[in-house]
């Protein structure tokens, strides 16, 4: 199986930047898309930022301009480099990879979530 650790996250003011970061780990698996999503207390959760295995993105559109993910295929790390912090994206963040792992000679689709880590953009 594969597992998804997260780091960053925390306290910073509005205007401000915060770096996340997610490492896939297990054995034998390929992960297609790995993208950051967000959910703030009493609402839906929702899409940040998105990359696929060949490099292209997806973002929210009120975050477009102000973070930019990144992923290096080799490590499975994907990050999210937040800038010009609101206070509206005060909320927890968790990763998501979608992709395959070797279960018993075969190849298993999975999509799988990370534990999150809040941010809280102070006003």
């Amino acid at each position: 199986q594969v597992q998804l650790v997260e780091s960053g996250g925390g306290l910073v003011q509005s205007g401000g930047s915060l770096r996340l970061s997610c490492a896939a780990t297990g054995r034998r698996f390929t992960i297609s898309d790995m993208g950051w999503y967000r959910q703030a207390p009493g609402q839906r959760r929702e899409l940040v930022a998105l990359t696929t295995n060949t490099g292209d993105t997806n973002y929210a559109d009120d975050v477009k301009g102000r973070f930019t993910i990144s992923r290096d295929n080799v490590k499975n790390i994907v990050d999210l480099q937040m800038d010009s912090l609101k206070p509206e994206g005060t909320a927890a963040y968790y990763c998501n990879a979608e992709g395959e792992y070797y279960n018993q000679g075969v190849m298993t689709p999975f999509d799988y979530w990370g534990q999150g880590t809040q941010v809280t953009v102070s006003s």
